[in-house]
């Protein structure tokens, strides 16, 4: 297998995630190919390096790894098997998939890859923009541990790479993770409902839990835009609302009842189908607001 700086990559999504991690592969002496279903996205990484290819089939000719951060688990299955890219890849090369899907689908990738000869690597991140921009992302990777531990230097660039398991582990470790996400982001959307309704500043109550057994992730970056009721569009709640499908239906498949995801899930269900669905996740609380907070009480 080829090692080192020698390997030619294939990025496939050059989206909010894609870009800056194709970004970092290339600023780090990679030589990087990039295709994205809408070319300006590609074309964008023009002045760091990259090549832009028209087609996904002709990004990864001649490569050894592609890496795919694509929507859902139709859009990879579309690009790897309906539009070329296992028939163009030779065999010994290996595919990365950074999306976030199910494992089942994860997994049925695998199989299909590995009847051509391809290796796959279910490797999904998270650590949001900021994250995948300084290289800082915490990857989840499902498949052979011997093959994550080669590819270590590509990794390295983009953050903290753990196996987790088999293949399908890696999806089934994001899905744990954007359980905790949606959920924290609904208490934290409650909470702040809560003080406001009772005449606190939701500013100050959250700088004076900062700290405390409360603090995390969720309440440094999604409740500061709570407070500042700036919402943007950095991570989407319809593509929340589709990591909470999948969590539900593996929990199914699995005979589990997830109570509190099932409650999160539906109100991001309500928030998506109203209209929010490219709103920031941390946009919730206009949801909850609008439907349960005093204003709407009368």
């Amino acid at each position: 297998m080829t090692t080192g700086k020698s390997r030619n990559i294939a990025f496939l999504g050059t989206g909010l995630m894609g870009a800056p991690m194709a970004r970092r592969l290339l600023r780090s002496g990679f030589s990087v190919t990039v295709w994205n279903r809408n070319r300006t996205k590609a074309q964008d990484l023009v002045p760091d390096g990259a090549i832009v290819a028209d087609t996904p089939a002709a990004a990864v000719r001649g490569v050894s790894v592609v890496f795919t951060m694509l929507t859902d688990g139709k859009a990879v299955e579309d690009v790897l098997f309906g539009q070329g890219v296992a028939e163009a890849l030779d065999a010994g090369s290996i595919v990365i998939d950074s999306s976030s899907i199910s494992p089942d689908a994860a997994r049925e990738h695998a199989l299909k890859l590995a009847e051509r000869g391809i290796s796959h690597l279910d490797a999904p991140v998270s650590g949001g923009v900021v994250g995948a921009t300084v290289g800082t992302l915490a990857i989840m990777a499902g498949g052979d541990a011997a093959l994550i531990d080669e590819l270590a230097d590509l990794f390295a660039p983009l953050g903290r790479v753990t196996h987790v398991g088999p293949s399908g582990c890696g999806q089934l470790a994001k899905l744990g993770n954007q359980q905790i996400v949606a959920i924290t982001i609904g208490a934290v959307a409650e909470a702040m409902l809560l003080v406001e309704a009772g005449g606190g500043s939701c500013e100050a109550f959250r700088r004076a839990i900062r700290g405390g057994f409360a603090e995390s992730r969720i309440l440094e970056v999604h409740g500061q835009r709570m407070v500042d009721r700036d919402f943007g569009t950095a991570g989407p709640s319809k593509l929340q609302l589709k990591d909470l499908d999948n969590i539900v239906a593996t929990a199914a498949s699995l005979a589990l009842t997830l109570p509190l995801t099932e409650a999160v899930r539906a109100e991001f269900a309500d928030f998506v189908g109203h209209g929010g669905g490219d709103t920031d996740h941390s946009g919730l609380l206009l949801h909850l607001e609008e439907k349960y907070g005093r204003s709407s009480k009368g």
